[in-house]
């Protein structure tokens, strides 16, 4: 009970954030559930379980409310799936004690990317392309680090494409709602090749993050973004830094 409880406490904090900042559960899950001695096949897996159920509402509401750019989306899916299913692939057919380094030095990238989105989120508030991207790249990239490190979908597309000059709305809308098939992917392809799975990290990152989806939102209202973005830049760096030398 001591290792679900624990289990349920990162998935509500990682809701929590999550939930604020519209990204960010999967890296902070992982890098977690990583420095607590999980494998990292196992923990990516469990993240990205846990992630269907999130996904999966956050990309219909987002549907439903207007928010999804359709050609975007498709220019994404394919892509992200690919992705996804080969970066999966890797992670199941590789010595977790080998690569957890390399996901450490993946993880500390993102968490000086947050911090470093914390001094230019303000700048994004309109549509104004400044530069153009190979969306079919970008979303295959994005889908294979989401599975070798657990979570970096949305870091890596969302705040690729913002800092691009993409409408915030409408790239937040597309990008979640790609991400839940990019996640059942994944999924998919950690059940075909994994022979276990620790159903005590999936329930208790179910638990956690429902527990957390309504009170994100007050927390939200106290908390302003930026000092949630500067903690969990802070986390995610101390974390992977612990990685990579210990």
């Amino acid at each position: 009970m001591q290792t679900l409880w624990f289990f349920i406490i990162v998935g509500f904090l990682a809701q929590v954030v999550d939930g604020a900042l519209g990204m960010a559960y999967g890296t902070i899950s992982n890098a977690l559930l990583l420095s607590a001695g999980v494998p990292p096949a196992i923990s990516s897996a469990s993240v990205h379980f846990a992630e269907i159920f999130t996904t999966s509402i956050s990309g219909f509401s987002h549907l439903k409310l207007g928010n999804v750019d359709k050609s975007l989306f498709k220019k994404l899916l394919i892509p992200g799936i690919v992705g996804g299913v080969l970066g999966a692939y890797i992670l199941t057919n590789i010595d977790g004690d080998k690569i957890k380094p390399f996901i450490g030095i993946y993880l500390l990238i993102m968490g000086v990317r947050i911090l470093y989105k914390v001094t230019t989120m303000h700048k994004y508030s309109e549509e104004k392309i400044t530069r153009r991207r190979h969306y079919s790249i970008l979303g295959l990239l994005g889908g294979f680090f989401d599975a070798i490190g657990g979570g970096g979908w949305g870091p890596i597309v969302t705040s690729t494409l913002v800092s691009d000059g993409k409408n915030p709305r409408k790239t937040i809308g597309s990008v979640n709602a790609a991400e839940f098939f990019v996640t059942i992917s994944e999924v998919v392809t950690f059940f075909a090749l994994l022979s276990q799975f620790n159903w005590s990290v999936i329930i208790g990152l179910i638990i956690g993050g429902s527990l957390a989806a309504p009170i994100a939102a007050l927390i939200t209202k106290k908390i302003p973004a930026k000092v949630l973005m500067i903690s969990l830049g802070c986390i995610i760096t101390f974390l992977s830094v612990r990685m990579i030398v210990f």
